[in-house]
Protein backbone atom coordinates (compact mmCIF):
# COMPACT_ATOMS: atom_id res chain seq x y z
CA UNK A 1 0.00 0.00 0.00
CA UNK A 2 1.28 3.42 -0.72
CA UNK A 3 1.96 6.65 1.44
CA UNK A 4 0.56 9.52 0.79
CA UNK A 5 3.13 12.42 2.03
CA UNK A 6 3.51 15.98 1.90
CA UNK A 7 6.40 17.14 1.25
CA UNK A 8 7.65 21.08 2.40
CA UNK A 9 10.90 22.50 0.99
CA UNK A 10 12.56 23.97 3.23
CA UNK A 11 14.76 26.93 2.92
CA UNK A 12 17.81 25.45 3.81
CA UNK A 13 17.73 23.04 0.82
CA UNK A 14 16.70 20.00 3.23
CA UNK A 15 12.99 18.84 2.74
CA UNK A 16 9.81 17.92 5.72
CA UNK A 17 7.62 14.82 5.02
CA UNK A 18 4.24 14.69 6.72
CA UNK A 19 1.34 12.27 6.31
CA UNK A 20 -0.62 13.78 3.92
CA UNK A 21 -4.11 13.75 6.02
CA UNK A 22 -2.16 14.87 9.61
CA UNK A 23 -0.67 17.63 7.65
CA UNK A 24 -4.47 18.73 6.53
CA UNK A 25 -5.81 18.62 9.16
CA UNK A 26 -3.09 21.31 10.56
CA UNK A 27 -3.05 23.39 7.92
CA UNK A 28 -7.07 23.57 7.26
CA UNK A 29 -5.76 26.75 5.09
CA UNK A 30 -4.55 24.38 2.26
CA UNK A 31 -8.07 21.99 1.97
CA UNK A 32 -9.76 22.21 -1.09
CA UNK A 33 -13.16 23.78 -0.93
CA UNK A 34 -15.27 21.55 0.52
CA UNK A 35 -12.83 18.81 1.23
CA UNK A 36 -13.23 16.91 4.87
CA UNK A 37 -9.49 15.07 5.44
CA UNK A 38 -11.13 12.68 8.02
CA UNK A 39 -13.80 11.71 5.86
CA UNK A 40 -12.14 11.78 2.20
CA UNK A 41 -10.31 8.80 1.37
CA UNK A 42 -6.38 9.65 0.42
CA UNK A 43 -6.92 9.22 -3.05
CA UNK A 44 -9.88 11.99 -3.12
CA UNK A 45 -7.75 13.89 -1.47
CA UNK A 46 -4.81 13.50 -3.84
CA UNK A 47 -6.92 14.26 -6.99
CA UNK A 48 -8.34 17.56 -5.08
CA UNK A 49 -5.09 18.57 -4.38
CA UNK A 50 -3.88 18.22 -7.80
CA UNK A 51 -7.29 19.93 -9.32
CA UNK A 52 -5.74 22.70 -6.81
CA UNK A 53 -2.05 23.19 -8.81
CA UNK A 54 -0.61 20.59 -6.43
CA UNK A 55 2.23 18.11 -8.14
CA UNK A 56 1.94 14.66 -7.45
CA UNK A 57 5.65 13.06 -7.49
CA UNK A 58 4.90 8.89 -7.95
CA UNK A 59 7.18 6.61 -6.12
CA UNK A 60 7.10 2.85 -6.09
CA UNK A 61 5.80 3.08 -2.78
CA UNK A 62 4.57 6.79 -2.43
CA UNK A 63 2.74 9.65 -3.60
CA UNK A 64 4.63 12.48 -2.61
CA UNK A 65 2.44 16.31 -2.87
CA UNK A 66 4.37 19.17 -3.42
CA UNK A 67 2.55 22.77 -3.29
CA UNK A 68 1.53 24.89 -6.43
CA UNK A 69 4.93 26.84 -7.10
CA UNK A 70 6.99 23.87 -6.06
CA UNK A 71 6.95 21.52 -9.25
CA UNK A 72 9.84 23.74 -10.98
CA UNK A 73 12.38 21.79 -7.81
CA UNK A 74 10.87 17.83 -7.61
CA UNK A 75 14.41 17.29 -9.00
CA UNK A 76 15.83 18.65 -5.92
CA UNK A 77 13.15 16.63 -4.21
CA UNK A 78 14.23 13.17 -6.08
CA UNK A 79 18.11 14.51 -5.00
CA UNK A 80 17.15 14.44 -1.56
CA UNK A 81 14.30 11.28 -0.81
CA UNK A 82 15.48 9.42 -3.90
CA UNK A 83 13.16 8.38 -7.06
CA UNK A 84 12.22 5.28 -5.68
CA UNK A 85 10.57 6.38 -2.35
CA UNK A 86 12.97 5.52 0.01
CA UNK A 87 16.17 7.84 0.57
CA UNK A 88 18.93 6.44 -0.13
CA UNK A 89 20.24 6.50 3.78
CA UNK A 90 17.51 4.49 4.67
CA UNK A 91 18.86 0.59 5.32
CA UNK A 92 16.99 -0.25 8.71
CA UNK A 93 13.64 1.43 8.47
CA UNK A 94 12.09 -1.35 10.47
CA UNK A 95 13.99 0.36 13.67
CA UNK A 96 13.57 3.89 12.32
CA UNK A 97 11.46 6.72 13.32
CA UNK A 98 9.19 6.65 9.86
CA UNK A 99 9.67 10.45 9.57
CA UNK A 100 11.93 13.21 10.79
CA UNK A 101 9.38 15.17 12.67
CA UNK A 102 9.08 12.14 14.59
CA UNK A 103 12.07 11.61 16.43
CA UNK A 104 12.11 15.71 16.79
CA UNK A 105 8.89 15.52 18.53
CA UNK A 106 9.98 12.34 20.45
CA UNK A 107 13.68 13.98 21.53
CA UNK A 108 11.62 17.25 22.41
CA UNK A 109 9.32 15.86 24.75
CA UNK A 110 11.95 13.64 26.06
CA UNK A 111 14.58 16.49 26.10
CA UNK A 112 15.02 16.76 30.35
CA UNK A 113 16.05 12.77 30.69
CA UNK A 114 18.62 12.72 27.59
CA UNK A 115 22.15 13.55 28.71
CA UNK A 116 24.27 15.20 26.26
CA UNK A 117 27.27 15.35 27.04
CA UNK A 118 26.75 14.68 30.36
CA UNK A 119 24.50 17.45 30.78
CA UNK A 120 20.75 18.00 31.13
CA UNK A 121 19.20 20.18 28.47
CA UNK A 122 15.70 21.57 28.04
CA UNK A 123 14.01 23.60 25.31
CA UNK A 124 15.49 26.99 24.80
CA UNK A 125 11.98 29.49 25.06
CA UNK A 126 12.98 33.42 23.44
CA UNK A 127 11.23 36.78 25.06
CA UNK A 128 8.35 36.16 22.70
CA UNK A 129 7.93 32.40 23.89
CA UNK A 130 8.63 30.48 20.70
CA UNK A 131 10.11 27.41 22.08
CA UNK A 132 13.52 25.54 20.35
CA UNK A 133 11.32 23.10 18.57
CA UNK A 134 11.88 23.79 14.77
CA UNK A 135 13.15 27.47 16.22
CA UNK A 136 12.91 30.04 13.13
CA UNK A 137 16.27 31.89 12.20
CA UNK A 138 17.62 33.91 9.28
CA UNK A 139 19.51 30.84 7.71
CA UNK A 140 16.48 28.16 8.43
CA UNK A 141 14.70 26.35 11.43
CA UNK A 142 16.55 24.91 13.81
CA UNK A 143 14.95 21.33 14.71
CA UNK A 144 15.74 21.90 18.39
CA UNK A 145 17.14 24.37 19.94
CA UNK A 146 17.98 23.81 23.32
CA UNK A 147 19.99 25.47 26.49
CA UNK A 148 22.20 23.93 29.65
CA UNK A 149 21.82 24.39 32.91
CA UNK A 150 24.64 27.16 32.50
CA UNK A 151 22.57 28.87 29.32
CA UNK A 152 24.89 27.98 26.87
CA UNK A 153 23.17 26.68 23.77
CA UNK A 154 23.15 23.13 21.62
CA UNK A 155 21.86 23.37 18.34
CA UNK A 156 20.03 19.87 17.12
CA UNK A 157 20.18 18.40 13.49
CA UNK A 158 18.17 15.53 13.57
CA UNK A 159 17.99 12.64 10.44
CA UNK A 160 16.13 10.19 10.59
CA UNK A 161 18.09 7.33 9.27
CA UNK A 162 21.88 7.22 7.93
CA UNK A 163 23.22 10.58 8.08
CA UNK A 164 24.15 12.38 5.19
CA UNK A 165 27.18 14.54 4.62
CA UNK A 166 25.20 18.10 4.42
CA UNK A 167 23.85 17.38 7.75
CA UNK A 168 27.31 19.06 9.07
CA UNK A 169 26.91 22.40 6.52
CA UNK A 170 23.19 22.67 7.75
CA UNK A 171 24.59 22.50 11.55
CA UNK A 172 27.67 24.64 11.01
CA UNK A 173 25.13 27.44 9.65
CA UNK A 174 22.53 27.42 12.49
CA UNK A 175 25.34 27.03 15.15
CA UNK A 176 27.02 30.14 13.47
CA UNK A 177 23.22 32.27 13.60
CA UNK A 178 23.28 31.55 16.98
CA UNK A 179 26.74 32.43 18.26
CA UNK A 180 26.17 35.54 16.40
CA UNK A 181 23.01 36.62 17.72
CA UNK A 182 20.81 34.98 20.60
CA UNK A 183 24.23 32.98 21.76
CA UNK A 184 26.67 36.01 22.01
CA UNK A 185 28.42 35.06 24.47
CA UNK A 186 27.59 32.15 25.07
CA UNK A 187 29.29 29.05 24.32
CA UNK A 188 27.54 27.00 21.08
CA UNK A 189 27.33 23.12 20.80
CA UNK A 190 26.12 21.07 17.79
CA UNK A 191 24.63 17.57 18.04
CA UNK A 192 23.81 15.61 15.11
CA UNK A 193 21.32 12.63 15.72
CA UNK A 194 20.78 9.81 13.64
CA UNK A 195 20.02 6.57 13.46
CA UNK A 196 23.50 5.68 11.61
CA UNK A 197 25.96 7.86 11.53
CA UNK A 198 28.23 8.00 8.34
CA UNK A 199 32.03 6.89 8.07
CA UNK A 200 32.32 10.39 5.95
CA UNK A 201 30.61 12.10 8.51
CA UNK A 202 32.49 11.05 11.47
CA UNK A 203 35.57 12.13 9.54
CA UNK A 204 34.08 15.59 8.64
CA UNK A 205 33.65 16.91 12.34
CA UNK A 206 37.16 15.64 13.33
CA UNK A 207 38.27 19.58 12.19
CA UNK A 208 34.56 20.56 13.30
CA UNK A 209 34.58 21.98 16.90
CA UNK A 210 32.07 21.57 19.31
CA UNK A 211 30.19 19.01 17.32
CA UNK A 212 29.21 15.43 18.95
CA UNK A 213 27.23 13.08 16.60
CA UNK A 214 24.77 10.75 18.31
CA UNK A 215 22.41 7.33 17.15
CA UNK A 216 19.15 6.56 18.06
CA UNK A 217 17.79 3.10 18.77
CA UNK A 218 14.28 2.68 18.77
CA UNK A 219 12.92 -0.33 21.36
CA UNK A 220 9.54 -1.53 22.00
CA UNK A 221 8.33 -3.72 24.67
CA UNK A 222 4.82 -5.57 25.59
CA UNK A 223 4.53 -5.75 29.52
CA UNK A 224 2.26 -8.01 30.67
CA UNK A 225 -0.75 -6.71 32.68
CA UNK A 226 -2.33 -8.52 35.86
CA UNK A 227 -5.75 -9.48 36.00
CA UNK A 228 -7.61 -7.45 38.25
CA UNK A 229 -8.24 -9.22 41.31
CA UNK A 230 -12.03 -9.18 42.16
CA UNK A 231 -12.96 -8.02 45.91
CA UNK A 232 -14.89 -11.08 48.09
CA UNK A 233 -18.11 -10.14 49.15
CA UNK A 234 -20.38 -11.37 51.84
CA UNK A 235 -22.08 -14.08 49.26
CA UNK A 236 -18.21 -15.33 49.05
CA UNK A 237 -18.54 -16.44 52.79
CA UNK A 238 -15.95 -13.90 53.34
CA UNK A 239 -15.27 -12.84 57.07
CA UNK A 240 -13.80 -9.74 58.20
CA UNK A 241 -11.38 -10.96 60.75
CA UNK A 242 -11.34 -7.31 62.67
CA UNK A 243 -14.93 -8.02 63.71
Amino acid sequence: MKRFNVVILREDGGVEVYPMKEWLRRNPDHLPEGIDPTLSTSHQLRNALRKDGWTVQETPTEERLLMPGVSRQEGAVEAILGADGVRDDDEETDTAFGLEYQLRDFLAQNLSAIPVEGKRLQLYVDLQGRDGVEYPTAVGSIDILAVDDNDNFVVFELKRARSPDHAIGQLSRYMGWVSQTIGRGKEVRGVIVAKKISENLRYSVIVVPNVSLYEYKVSFELKHAKHAVRQPDISDGYIDATE
